[in-house]
C-alpha cells in the first residue's frame, strides 16, 4: 500500500505507462485494499501488478530438480485456473495484449529444452497420436476441459541438443523418431503456442566468442524456420541464464554460413533470463522485454511464488476494460478521481 508522503508516484507512474500502449491513454485509479476476498470480481484490478513467468523442463515419474512429476503438472494447471489465471505467451505480454476478463491474471508458461517429455507421440497401426502423458497433451486435455484456458504458452526449443532435446525428441530416443519433430513444431505453432529460441546444443553463451555465440543463435532460429518456414522467431531464452560476453549478442546479430556466403539474421523482441521471481507489468515504465525475469518450477517453487504475490498484494489483475489500465493507488487519491 502507498504510504500518504508517496501518492503522487502511483499517478505518475499510470501516466508514463499509457505512452505506447496498443490500448488508450486512460488510467483508472482504484483504491488499494478496497477488497478483501478471492473471487475474481472482488480481485482489485491492478494493470502494474507483477506477472509469473513459469519454467518448466522435463515432466517424469518423479519430482526433482529438473522434474516435474506429470500429476504435479495437471495440479499446476489446475491450481493456476482456480487462482483466476489465464495463460498468454511472452510474445503476447510483450505487445500488451492481456485483454482478461475482469479479476483475472495472466500467467506465462515457458518451456525450456525441447525433450520427449513435453511433446512426444504414440504411434498405433501408422497413425500417431499425441502422448497423454507429456506437457502438451496434459496441457491439451485440460484445454478441452477449460475451453478459456487457451493454447498460449511459449516453447523454447533446442534443434540439436543431446539425449533427445532436438525438437522433442529424435534418433528412437524415449521412443520418438527423427522424421516426426518437424510435425510437432508445425502443429503447436497451429495450435497458437509460440516458439522461442534456445540456441543450437543449449550452449553457455559466456563462454564463447562473439562469433561462435551468434552461430548458435542464429543457426538455432534457421532450424526453427526449416521447420516452419517463414516463422518469426521472436523471444530467446538464454542457456543457463548466462548472457554472453557481449550482451547485446543475445538480442540482434548474423552468422553468415561458410557454405554458400548465405547471411542469417535474428532480432529479438524479448530475452528470458532463468530465475528473478515474477516479471514487471509491460505498463510499468521500469518494463524490459530483453530482460524478463522467470521461476523455475520444481518442488514447491510455484505454491510459494503465487502465495508471495497475493501476499504482497502485486498480482497483476485485469480490470476487463481494454481501453483502460488499472492501477491501485492510496484511497485519499481514488475517491471518485481518474488519471488521464
Amino acid at each position: 500500500m502507498f504510504r500518504a508522503s508517496r501518492l503522487v508516484a502511483p499517478l505518475l507512474m499510470a501516466s508514463l505507462a499509457c505512452q505506447g500502449s496498443s490500448r488508450s491513454a486512460t488510467v483508472s485509479s482504484v483504491a488499494h485494499g478496497e477488497m478483501s476476498k478471492t473471487g475474481p470480481e472482488h480481485r482489485v484490478p491492478n494493470e502494474f501488478g507483477r506477472i509469473p513467468i513459469l519454467e518448466y523442463h522435463l515432466l517424469g515419474d518423479s519430482d526433482s530438480r529438473w522434474h516435474v512429476e506429470r500429476n504435479h503438472f495437471r495440479r499446476d494447471l489446475e491450481r493456476l485456473y482456480a487462482s483466476g489465471y489465464r495463460p498468454v505467451t511472452v510474445s503476447e505480454m510483450v505487445d500488451k495484449k492481456i485483454d482478461l476478463p475482469a479479476g483475472l491474471s495472466p500467467v506465462v508458461f515457458t518451456f525450456d529444452d525441447a525433450g520427449p517429455s513435453q511433446f512426444s507421440y504414440i504411434e498405433h497401426n501408422g497413425t500417431l497420436e499425441i502422448d497423454p502423458n507429456s506437457a502438451v497433451g496434459i496441457w491439451m486435455a485440460f484445454h478441452k476441459e477449460h475451453p478459456d484456458w487457451r493454447n498460449k504458452a511459449t516453447f523454447c526449443v533446442l534443434s540439436g541438443g543431446a539425449a533427445g532435446h532436438s525438437f522433442f525428441g529424435d534418433k528412437g530416443i524415449e521412443g520418438q523418431k527423427s522424421e516426426w519433430r518437424f510435425r510437432k513444431m508445425k502443429y503447436l505453432v497451429e495450435q497458437g503456442f509460440e516458439l522461442c529460441g534456445h540456441t543450437l546444443w543449449h550452449a553457455n553463451l559466456g563462454k564463447y566468442s562473439d562469433a561462435v555465440v551468434q552461430e548458435q543463435i542464429a543457426r538455432g532460429t534457421l532450424a526453427i524456420d526449416s521447420a516452419v518456414p517463414g516463422y518469426r522467431v521472436r523471444t530467446f531464452a538464454l542457456p543457463l541464464g548466462v548472457w554472453p560476453k557481449n550482451r547485446a549478442l543475445a538480442v540482434a546479430g548474423e552468422w553468415k554460413n561458410p557454405h554458400g556466403g548465405k547471411v542469417a539474421r535474428y532480432n529479438f523482441d524479448a530475452v528470458l533470463e532463468v530465475a528473478g521471481g515474477p516479471a514487471r507489468s509491460p505498463y510499468d515504465p521500469a518494463f524490459d522485454a530483453r530482460k524478463l525475469t522467470r521461476i523455475e518450477i520444481f518442488a514447491n517453487s510455484l505454491e510459494r511464488a503465487l502465495d508471495q504475490l497475493e501476499l504482497s498484494g502485486s498480482r497483476y489483475v485485469s480490470d476487463g476494460d481494454p481501453a483502460q489500465i488499472a492501477h491501485p493507488v492510496a484511497p485519499s487519491v481514488a475517491l471518485g478521481r481518474t488519471a488521464r
